[in-house]
């Protein structure tokens, strides 16, 4: 089962919400104040943010913070904010697909920096339309969330009562145009392949101090007084399974590695096309 799944058992289904997309973020930014706590504090737990929607009518549409300890696999909630609540998202740069977003709420915001910039631009791209949508239920006509005035375009009076919609800047016009299942075809490739090189990264390195804690561990019984030879015999025998075993760790780690590489091509050459194929139909 993976992150987002048991997110959404644990936090969403008893509920009675539907969880549409979840990612891991960091901030970007420390808080100012109480520096004094919080650095007494260790920032060693994993946040995530979710956006889910309500199965009750009228659909709500949430945005939750949930975190995980470390010493544990449950999730935590924190805190959520409705979509009425979200005045702007930031996406910092609107020429290039990067991690870092802001959210702007009515009185916090938070700056974050996401696992990768496609999980990034697929958070963004999903929120845009759930506001889409959730905004043209609301007032009962086609809505575009932060949508920009014209100039010399007559202004109609709103209502003191009006909600004030999310408005999206430094946002890729492609997060928002019509290519949208193209798009979130891409972004998942990208998010499997970049958790498919930080696991094998993590197996490198283990094994890695794997092989390092054994050495170290030959070394100190040398350097010890000279065993007889029945106890030789069991040392040199747990040695040579011990070798034959990393050995074999390696072996497995190379071969899945050549598998990753020719899966990492075959992804990224579907992507291209897919992306050409987007660019044909906007």
């Amino acid at each position: 089962m993976n992150i987002q799944s048991a997110i959404s058992r644990e936090i969403f289904v008893p509920k009675d919400e539907k969880l549409l997309v979840a990612i891991e973020v960091r901030r970007r930014m420390k808080r100012k104040g109480l520096s004094f706590l919080n650095a007494s504090r260790k920032r060693d737990y994993s946040t995530f943010l979710c956006l889910s929607v309500t199965n009750s009518q009228p659909a709500q549409v949430l945005i939750t913070k949930v975190k995980r300890y470390p010493g544990t696999r449950q999730f935590a909630k924190r805190s959520q904010w409705s979509v009425e609540q979200l005045r702007q998202v930031n996406g910092i740069n609107p020429d290039k697909d990067t991690p870092e977003f802001d959210l702007v709420f009515d009185r916090t915001s938070d700056q974050w920096v996401a696992g990768s910039a496609a999980e990034k631009c697929m958070f963004v791209q999903v929120l845009y339309h759930a506001c889409q949508n959730y905004w043209e239920a609301k007032l009962g006509k086609p809505s575009t969330p932060g949508e920009q005035k014209i100039p010399g375009a007559p202004e109609n009076k709103k209502s003191p009562d009006a909600p004030c919609q999310t408005n999206f800047v430094n946002c890729q016009q492609k997060l928002m145009g019509d290519a949208c299942s193209v798009n979130m075809v891409i972004y998942r490739c990208k998010i499997f392949l970049n958790r498919m090189k930080n696991s094998m990264t993590a197996n490198q390195g283990r094994l890695q101090r794997e092989a390092a804690a054994a050495a170290v561990k030959a070394s100190r019984s040398r350097s010890r007084s000279s065993p007889s030879p029945r106890a030789g015999r069991k040392m040199g025998n747990a040695m040579r399974r011990a070798s034959q075993v990393l050995s074999e760790r390696g072996e497995r780690l190379m071969r899945a590695e050549e598998k990753t590489g020719h899966f990492f091509h075959g992804a990224k050459q579907f992507a291209e096309a897919a992306q050409k194929l987007a660019l044909k139909q906007i």
